[in-house]
């Protein structure tokens, strides 16, 4: 017994030593995006932290209590966005203070992450212009992103958000030669904007256009904020098992669509332009329900369309993991007013197709299978108001009616119908407005 005693307060002393212990900041990484700046300090533990601005110049104070900074700690010239320096030092009885040199004023957030991936224990600190509004993450703000008057519609361009996973400082999957997935799919969607931006009458937007981070509900509120027509998400698979391979192609599974309901229906006084323009705030539970989920279910036909269209394209490239398009709880899937897909391009963590997916033409070749998906879906399903249904054709040398119409998937009669032709003969030149397909 009292051996066991002994063996108690001896485990409980080290306990506590191990409590107090002073946590280590043991490095510091920078991330500049078009918003903020995010700036991410590596910790051996868990920390607490206070934070303070100071003026003349601007600069950000981090107090860490109970903590060290590691000898290896870069402290001088780093600079990324608006940190133009950092600097450490001692502050009372073995607390740490740090100090963000600064272009500008900021309006700062703070936040620590529990061990995930190839990172441990992480202090993050974003740094947002103090003049613009807080990133729109709430709720009652994504509902107004998205104006819904049909009263100033115009013909338009048809918009394809273009969401390049993970970034900054998540890499993603990484394969077995340092590929790191969140080089490869902006790569990949880099080259799908710049197909999109040829083809007549459609608009690119990519979510994210450099390496940084942007959270999953702020890329679907961007892709609202643009008035996107699809959301396309580009990722690369990772498996334990190195021979698993294919790609995939996923939409919102039903109950992530349900849960996202109900999210929705939380605050369903501000989720009018889900139904609509109908306010739900007067409407009994039931009601709102059947408002949103006709909404949705619209939104979730399109996307297995689209989706449908996407692996046909990707299955023509080469081997898919699965024989049809998958459903899963993503977030960024669930937009509930923008058809929505999320494409894993391969597995990376496959060492055949992490060579492939790091080979240009490779990348090419995954980005025109998307386009072509892209393309074959809205050829027949084209929104209100945009440039797809007032399309036009210039007569080139080689052209017949036929074969305008058969690339274009409309009859003859309503090619000649739409223009009033009564002949069959066309000229060079000659512009010849498109009519809808199923027209």
């Amino acid at each position: 017994m009292n051996r066991l005693i002994t063996g108690l307060c001896l485990w409980c002393l080290g306990q506590a030593l191990v409590l107090a212990a002073p946590a280590e900041v043991q490095g510091l990484r920078l991330w500049a995006a078009p918003d903020h700046t995010r700036v991410v300090f590596d910790v051996s533990g868990p920390v607490s932290h206070r934070i303070f601005s100071l003026k003349n110049p601007d600069r950000l104070v981090i107090d860490v209590p109970a903590a060290t900074a590691a000898t290896a700690f870069p402290a001088r010239n780093q600079s990324e966005g608006i940190v133009k320096g950092v600097r450490t030092g001692k502050r009372g009885k073995g607390d740490l203070r740090i100090v963000l040199d600064l272009t500008q004023a900021t309006r700062p957030r703070s936040f620590t992450l529990k061990p995930g991936g190839q990172h441990g224990h992480r202090l993050v600190v974003d740094l947002y212009d103090p003049d613009r509004k807080q990133p729109l993450l709430q709720l009652q703000q994504l509902t107004k992103a998205r104006p819904v008057s049909l009263q100033k519609l115009r013909v338009r361009d048809l918009v394809i958000a273009i969401d390049a996973g993970h970034g900054g400082d998540d890499p993603g999957a990484i394969g077995r030669g340092g590929t790191r997935e969140k080089d490869v799919v902006l790569s990949i969607a880099r080259r799908l904007e710049e197909l999109i931006n040829k083809e007549p009458g459609m608009r690119p937007v990519l979510i994210r256009k450099g390496d940084y981070y942007v959270g999953l509900r702020q890329r679907i509120n961007k892709a609202r904020q643009h008035n996107a027509d699809l959301f396309v998400s580009i990722h690369a698979d990772g498996f334990r098992d190195r021979r698993v391979r294919g790609s995939s192609v996923y939409v919102l599974s039903r109950r992530g669509a349900s849960s996202e309901m109900a999210r929705w229906l939380a605050e369903k006084e501000n989720a009018a332009d889900l139904a609509g323009g109908v306010s739900l705030d007067d409407k009994d539970q039931l009601l709102a329900e059947v408002l949103l989920d006709l909404s949705q279910s619209a939104t979730n036909e399109a996307s297995v369309d689209v989706a449908d269209n996407l692996f046909r394209e990707l299955r023509r490239l080469g081997k898919t993991h699965k024989k049809s398009v998958q459903q899963a709880g993503f977030v960024v899937l669930k937009s509930p007013d923008i058809p929505s897909v999320l494409v894993e391009t391969a597995f990376i963590t496959n060492p055949t197709e992490e060579r492939k997916l790091r080979d240009k033409r490779h990348q090419e070749a995954l980005a025109r299978a998307m386009f072509s998906g892209i393309l074959r879906y809205f050829t027949t399903h084209q929104p209100p108001g945009t440039h797809l249904v007032a399309r036009e054709h210039t007569i080139k040398r080689g052209d017949t009616l036929g074969h305008i119409a058969q690339h274009y998937q409309v009859t003859l009669n309503s090619l000649k119908g739409f223009n009033e032709l009564t002949s069959d003969r066309v000229r060079v030149g000659q512009k010849l407005r498109i009519p809808p397909s199923g027209g």
